[in-house]
């Protein structure tokens, strides 16, 4: 199984990605919001890159979810910490979701065969329904304006290790990136959260007040569900049969 690693979305093609399963990684936050909304029963997510597109698509009873330069976009329900996305916010209703990098991300990937949404909450799931997808698979991390972020770059290493865990090494083959990205995971595993607050976009989350975002961001594999784009909405990845035994 081939994993290419992609360090931001100006790295990525479209045309790259026919064919292939790509998870796509925004840890600090959007991935991370997504995956926890939909577990909180939220009835899907609409990914869209602009607020003009989220104010279009908007019909009553929706959500308008978003941020721009880490902050809640005027006007909108809700922004992009995960620790808003409540059952008691979201439980039942369909969100529409615009994020500086995340979100972007997602409609980069939209030529995919399919499409998920990555974090370390739901690493292990990741790498579980890309072996059952049985295609080769991009990590692709959002990175912030076109530049790569260490957080979403731990992240693919995890989902590599987790592969690897799963597969074993002889069964997985990467690019340099994703394999330098494998070994900086390895290292900062046992202190991810501290790594999270070191990094640029923890020290500028911490700024804005969001460090408890950071903390609920750093949990892994806390769910075995993966979200996946269908028809434009992200929604929960139906149960895959099991792989077959290498």
């Amino acid at each position: 199984m081939h994993i290419e690693v992609v360090a931001n979305i100006g790295e990525a093609r479209s045309d790259d990605f026919l064919h292939k399963t790509v998870i796509v990684v925004d840890v600090i936050r959007a991935t991370s919001t997504i995956i926890t909304a939909l577990i909180n029963g939220c009835k899907a997510i609409i990914p869209v890159e602009t607020v003009l597109k989220a104010k279009e698509l908007y019909r009553e009873g929706d959500l308008l979810a978003g941020e721009r330069f880490c902050k809640k976009i005027a006007g909108f329900d809700l922004g992009n910490s995960p620790l808003e996305f409540t059952k008691e916010a979201v439980q039942g209703r369909r969100i529409i979701l615009t994020t500086t990098n995340g979100t972007r991300g997602i409609q980069k990937a939209a030529k995919a065969d399919r499409v998920l949404a990555g974090a370390f909450l739901n690493s292990k799931a990741c790498a579980e329904a890309a072996i059952a997808l049985k295609r080769d698979t991009v990590i692709l991390c959002a990175g912030t304006q076109d530049v790569f972020s260490l957080e979403d770059g731990l992240c693919a290493g995890h989902i590599l290790e987790e592969l690897v865990l799963a597969l074993g090494e002889k069964h997985i083959a990467t690019n340099d990136f994703g394999l330098a990205m494998r070994g900086c995971y390895l290292q900062a595993q046992n202190r991810l959260y501290e790594t999270l607050l070191s990094c640029t976009n923890g020290k500028k989350m911490c700024k804005s007040g969001f460090q408890g975002d950071i903390a609920a961001c750093a949990l892994t594999n806390t769910t075995d569900q993966v979200p996946v784009l269908e028809n434009d909405h992200m929604m929960l990845l139906p149960s895959i049969p099991a792989r077959p035994a290498f």
